[in-house]
Order: structure tokens, then C-alpha cells, then sequence
């Protein structure tokens, strides 16, 4: 199996993907959100941080990096 991604530039084009699809020749899956790999993180662990908690520490890493730059 390989999977490739798709830029779609004529809507004509998404017709033919379900197309083949219906077929079972293609498996269209929609692209993860932030939220959706941050629940998918979440099932396999005993301590889950809120989302909160992530946006702080991504702050604080950015100031870090950002003071190191100037």
C-alpha cells in the first residue's frame, strides 16, 4: 500500500477519487485536525494535559527560542 497526497484542482477530479472509492480501489481519508492527533495522544496516556496547558508550554517555548535569536 502507498499513500500519496492529492491536490485537488478541478472539482470534476473529486468525482472520479469517490469513483474509485465506490470501487474499493482508493480509501479517501479526511486530513487529522490539531484536536483529532491531540485525542489520538491522549487515549494511550495516564496524564493528560488540557489544552491550556499545551498552548502555555508552546508560548514558553517560543519566548525561548525567540530570545535566543536577538
Amino acid at each position: 500500500m502507498e499513500t500519496i497526497s492529492i491536490e485537488i484542482l478541478n472539482p470534476k477530479a473529486r468525482q472520479l477519487l469517490q469513483d474509485l472509492a465506490d470501487l474499493k480501489l482508493i480509501n479517501i481519508k479526511p486530513k487529522p485536525t490539531f484536536k483529532s492527533l491531540l485525542g489520538k495522544l491522549r487515549q494511550d496516556s495516564d496524564q493528560v494535559p488540557s489544552l491550556e496547558e499545551i498552548t502555555l508550554e508552546v508560548k514558553e517555548v517560543r519566548q525561548a527560542r525567540n530570545a535566543k535569536k536577538a
